[in-house]
């Protein structure tokens, strides 16, 4: 039976799902047996088989590629996420997920894609500035008290990330919710990275140790949040040691190159962030062993020592015998020593008495008073001489001090000090005023936001007879009077009070309808 000929006339026939898949099928690959595709590589997969599996795209659209083991080993070049290529090959489908895809039989590079050339650029401008170097990488803290973690609070990242460290040493964790891919990614994260360092360490809420900005897999366009220069300028302006886990271990940001340490994934990150408990516990045990045990055996081994040398040495009698022998020589031949050393130096004074005459010392003293009469006689000129020139030295220096340059210098300074007045004076003034002007606009504001500006739409807000507020059906229902605020007075309904209208007062927290 032909697949588009009428069983009966008048009525629409039945195909199979097969039917309909082959007829596509032979269609597709019939019409596109052989293309060439420009486009941008995107995401790119090699399976365990080894075929390969990319996306080629546009600025508007996406294509699947599949390039099967024997087809990926004649390839010149290998598609890289992010080339511009121009690819051969030759349109399929695949039934059991209702998709078509090219099976690309040859690559050709056609240049670098837009996102990627832009990503390079941003990457040469940041290393020139020194942003890569190592040198500027802050070393992570051992064991930090308090670690921040920058990512979604509603992704499995952060379940990871607590996890892990729950299991490996549990510390205080501080999260600031982000987008982490969109519009808002990049200044969601510039906020949070900067945030946290404008904590107070030991505040009431404490400042981050050690920050994490984490975020899961995906396309380069997913990740390219923190591609921003914005993002990656944060991170290294931050005073607190940063680790990034963005992606997986293949996917890498520039964030990736600005941080203090690049994990793989943000279950390491929890890892490298903090040690694990147990074998941190388990080390100290057996340092404290290995102290016990090397103090004993250094202890035994000295004691050993010490019996070995006390074996060696002689008796303390035997060690007495020669100095006590050289003793009783010496005592011997000291009276002897003594009487003729007394003898020698009587003949030496006798000697030197002889030539101590009155006459020589008379002379000596004569020649010691002329020099000291000649130094006197010079001494009052010399005096008189250094006075006269400190004196001379002094009038030069009186000379000098006027108070005219005195009095300009001070006048120049009061001239110099009233127009600094003029000055504060203005600008306190232009303060004061932009001040009012912001004080205003709040107060516009205040009016604008505020919940009677709400009752002037025709809302109000209902309490019961108690004064509190009814925010419920069922509560109105059991409520034996109600009052009801509009905006310009209140209304009270059942109960023996007579209705009235009064000025409204703010609630707490209403209910409007």
């Amino acid at each position: 039976m032909e697949l588009f000929e009428d069983d009966a006339p008048g009525n629409t026939p039945e195909f199979t799902v097969s039917d309909i898949t082959g007829a596509v099928k032979r269609l597709i690959e019939g019409e596109f047996s052989h293309v060439r595709v420009r486009g941008e590589v995107g995401r790119v997969v090699i399976a365990r088989t080894g075929h390969m599996y990319f996306d080629l795209k546009d600025d508007r659209s996406v294509i699947a590629c599949v390039s099967w083991k024997g087809q990926v080993s004649k390839f010149r070049h290998k598609p890289e996420e992010g080339m511009e290529v121009i690819v051969t090959g030759r349109m399929t489908t695949f039934g059991p997920q209702s998709k078509y895809q090219l099976n690309v039989e040859s690559v050709e590079p056609a240049g670098a894609g837009a996102l990627m050339a832009m990503l390079e650029a941003r990457k040469k401008k940041l290393e020139a500035e020194g942003l890569f170097a190592a040198a500027r990488k802050r070393p992570l803290p051992f064991l930090p008290e308090v670690i921040g973690v920058v990512t979604s609070p509603s992704g499995a990242v952060i379940r990871d990330i607590l996890h892990r460290l729950r299991d490996r040493f549990p510390r205080k964790v501080l999260i600031w919710p982000v987008a982490v891919q969109g519009q808002n990614c990049a200044p969601e994260v510039v906020r949070a990275i900067e945030g946290f360092n404008r904590l107070t360490p030991g505040g009431a809420l404490p400042r981050p140790d050690l920050l994490i900005v984490a975020r899961g897999g995906g396309s380069i366009e997913d990740l390219w949040g923190f591609n921003e220069e914005s993002v990656a300028r944060a991170a290294a302006a931050s005073d607190i040691p940063l680790i990034s886990a963005v992606g997986h271990e293949t996917d890498t940001t520039l964030i990736d190159y600005v941080s203090d340490y690049r994990a793989p994934t943000p279950t390491g990150a929890a890892e490298r962030a903090v040690p694990v408990r147990v074998e941190l516990m388990a080390w100290l045990d057996g340092m404290g062993s290995r102290l016990i045990r090397c103090g004993s055996q250094g202890i035994t081994q000295r004691d050993q020592r010490l019996r070995d040398l006390a074996r060696a040495l002689p008796r303390a009698e035997s060690l007495l015998d020669a100095p006590r022998q050289r003793l009783d020589i010496w005592s011997d031949r000291l009276p002897a020593a003594l009487t003729g050393g007394v003898q020698r130096r009587r003949l030496r004074l006798s000697e030197t008495a002889g030539h101590l005459r009155p006459g020589l010392l008379r002379t000596r003293i004569d020649r010691a008073q002329d020099r000291l009469d000649d130094r006197a006689a010079r001494l009052d000129p010399g005096l008189i001489r250094a006075t006269q020139r400190r004196r001379d030295a002094l009038d030069a220096c009186a000379r000098r001090l006027r108070v005219e340059p005195i009095t300009q210098d001070m006048e120049r300074k009061r001239r110099d000090l009233d127009r600094a007045a003029t000055r504060l004076k203005a600008l306190g003034e232009a303060r004061i005023a932009t001040a009012a002007e912001r004080l205003e606009t709040t107060d516009r504001l205040l009016r604008t936001l505020g919940y009677e500006a709400t009752l002037e739409r025709g809302y109000a807000v209902v309490r019961d007879g108690a004064g509190a507020l009814v925010t419920r059906r069922t509560e109105a229902e059991a409520a034996g009077a109600l009052e009801i605020q509009f905006a310009d007075g209140r209304l009270k309904i059942g109960g023996s009070a007579s209705p009235k209208s009064r000025k409204p007062r703010k609630p707490e927290q209403g209910s409007l309808f």
